[in-house]
């Protein structure tokens, strides 16, 4: 017969492994919408996370430098820069100098970008972003915290992170565009 300290040893240690495979079940679930997401929204649009909330943006915002583009996004101004390119090659955006300071590029949707970011579906990052905008401050707080707590534990509080759930490199075209 075990001693009393043996089961209450196992039971602990069943109750761990519980935990440890829910932690990983829900980071794995992360993971996995984010990149559903993102293929979902390759296909249906050729476009990444990315350059979607930057569509979305100059759809909103009528024309912005690149450097706001960057500024609002949060990606750099290098990433963008390459992005724009790439958008522009595509037909969905134009690029012109400001009218004032002739310096001063300016971006802004074609007809087309403003058709496709009409017809795209909702990022899950602004999908996302709208759920926890609606939780108290508190929870908002812990699940920072927590998130924040998870890159530590993974090694990953030093990793160069913009706040664009995105999958793949950042500002990376798919080959469809």
């Amino acid at each position: 017969m075990p001693a009393n300290g043996d089961e209450s040893d196992r039971a602990m240690s069943e109750k761990d492994e519980m935990l440890e495979k829910e932690v990983l079940t829900a980071l794995r679930r992360v993971l996995r919408a984010t990149d559903l997401d993102a293929k979902s929204l390759a296909r249906q649009t050729g476009l990444t996370t990315s350059q979607l909330l930057v569509l979305e943006l100059l759809s909103m915002a009528g024309e912005l430098t690149v450097g706001g583009i960057a500024y609002k996004v949060g990606l750099t101004q290098g990433t963008v820069t390459s992005m724009i390119d790439k958008l522009q090659q595509s037909g969905l955006v134009v690029r012109r100098r400001g009218s004032e300071d002739r310096r001063q590029v300016k971006v802004s949707l074609t007809p087309e970008g403003r058709e496709l970011v009409a017809r795209a579906p909702t990022a899950l990052q602004t999908r996302f972003l709208e759920e926890y905008g609606g939780l108290q401050d508190w929870e908002r707080h812990a699940i920072v915290a927590a998130l924040q707590r998870v890159a530590d534990l993974m090694g990953a509080e030093k990793l160069d992170a913009s706040p664009v759930l995105d999958v793949g490199r950042i500002g990376e075209t798919p080959p469809t565009l």
